[in-house]
Parts: C-alpha cells; sequence; structure tokens
C-alpha cells in the first residue's frame, strides 16, 4: 500500500480545486485573464506534488488529448451560460501548466541519465 503523504494529500486537493475551478468559472467568468493565471499557478503546483514518473507517459498523453479536445469544442454553440468551450479552455489551462511541469521534469531526468 502507498504511503499517503502530506504534499500528495495537497496535491490531491489543489487537482480538485483547480479542476472545480475551471468549470465553475468557465460558467460565470468566461475568458479572464486573472483566472487563467491563477489557473496556471495551481496547474504548476499539480505538475510538481502529484504526478510520479510512473504517471508520466499517461499524464501526458491524456493532457494532449484534452488539449485538442478542448480547442475541437469552440465549434458547439453556447447553450445558455453553459459554454463547453469556456470550462474546456480553462481546464486546458489548467492541465497544459502541470504537463509543461511534468514534460520539462522528464527531459530533464532524460538529460541526465548519460
Amino acid at each position: 500500500m502507498a504511503k499517503i503523504t502530506t504534499s500528495s494529500k495537497l496535491g490531491h486537493w489543489v487537482f480538485l480545486i483547480g479542476i472545480a475551478l475551471a468549470v465553475i468559472l468557465g460558467i460565470i467568468w468566461p475568458n479572464k485573464t486573472m483566472i487563467a493565471g491563477i489557473l496556471v499557478l495551481l496547474g504548476i503546483i499539480v505538475g510538481f506534488l502529484n504526478i510520479r514518473v510512473d504517471e508520466t507517459h499517461d499524464f501526458l498523453l491524456a493532457s494532449i488529448a484534452l488539449l485538442i479536445a478542448a480547442k475541437s469544442f469552440q465549434f458547439i454553440p453556447a447553450i445558455g451560460p453553459l459554454s463547453l468551450e469556456n470550462i474546456l479552455t480553462y481546464l486546458a489551462i489548467f492541465v497544459a501548466a502541470a504537463a509543461v511541469v511534468v514534460s520539462l521534469t522528464t527531459v530533464w531526468k532524460l538529460a541526465s541519465t548519460r
């Protein structure tokens, strides 16, 4: 059984908060730079705290799929205040920040093994 550390608990909560903020604020306040900045900071924290070495490949693959899907939803019209494009844009910002951290960490580890 894996030991649950304080940093993994914190990373778990930051991830859940980031997802919730992206969904809720994507409905309430779309296209706000300040919200995007907050999501970037949360994504960076998630990238450092949540993604283990054995999860890197799956995380980066899922991140790519999410980023492609988020861009594809720009062609679906909004339904009332609910715009899937706005929600997915905020989710993509959140996940992209984590993906950059994980990618750079992976490149660093690969480059320093030789």
